[in-house]
């Protein structure tokens, strides 16, 4: 039931319900509506009271024209930001779907993206590559093949930072090719005088486009592994 609250001697009134929005306290089965209110409800709820308030103050002692303009700021600013929400909220749907189609135009692509593993098949090695942080004077990969034994180790020597790929002949330390299989890589340098760890990256074949959790835009590669776009290093 909605009830009125007279303001001033001329018998005016205000809903309870204006009140309530105005003072924060509505009761429990008007909580959603009012978690709901958006700025131009609370600018347009705000001026009524005042309006009210103005029709009803008393002559001889006047609403305080500097609490008026207070408040007047105030509900401009809650409006401001309301908008504002809503700008920012278009412009990423508008990043998203742009991330999208980014995304799909890569399929079919052969790019690289953490990871510490390649295949050899028929004497030939999927590419991998390292990220570096920082320029490194001397960067060595080792190789290793599924139980864990080192097969070689690449000096791929000085090195700037960025992203290094590695086209390799897969053959041991004595020039024989390597079996096929899963074979994995580890990356380490000297970066300042000091020995550092670089980043590994893994080649794979972009087979499709997900949306994840986040929102964002995942790519599916032929590797297994879903990563997002920001996530690829390189494309080779």
């Amino acid at each position: 039931m909605t009830t009125n609250t007279t303001i001033g001697n001329n018998g005016a009134t205000v809903s309870q319900t204006l009140l309530d929005t105005m003072n924060g306290t509505s009761s429990s089965s008007s909580s959603s509506s009012s978690s709901a209110t958006n700025g131009t409800d609370l600018q347009n709820t705000f001026l009524q009271l005042l309006i009210a308030q103005m029709k009803n103050q008393d002559p001889t002692n006047p609403m305080d024209s500097s609490q008026m303009t207070s408040q007047l700021a105030q509900i401009n600013t809650v409006t401001g930001i309301s908008q504002l929400n809503t700008s920012l909220t278009s412009l990423s749907t508008q990043l998203t779907a742009g991330q999208q189609t980014q995304a799909a135009n890569l399929i079919g692509s052969t790019v690289l993206a953490p990871g510490n593993t390649f295949q050899v098949a028929s004497a030939k090695a999927t590419g991998f590559g390292v990220t570096l942080a920082n320029d490194a004077s001397d960067l060595q990969i080792t190789i290793k093949n599924a139980a864990g034994t080192i097969v070689n180790t690449l000096d791929l020597g000085k090195q700037s930072a960025g992203t290094v790929p590695v086209g390799w002949t897969p053959v041991d330390t004595a020039g024989n090719p390597l079996p096929d299989g899963t074979y994995t890589i580890t990356a380490s340098g000297t970066v300042g005088g000091k020995a550092a760890t670089a980043t590994t990256l893994s080649a794979g074949v972009v087979q499709g486009v997900v949306k994840q959790p986040d929102g964002t835009a995942g790519l599916v590669l032929s590797t297994g592994s879903t990563v997002g776009l920001t996530s690829i290093a390189a494309v080779i």
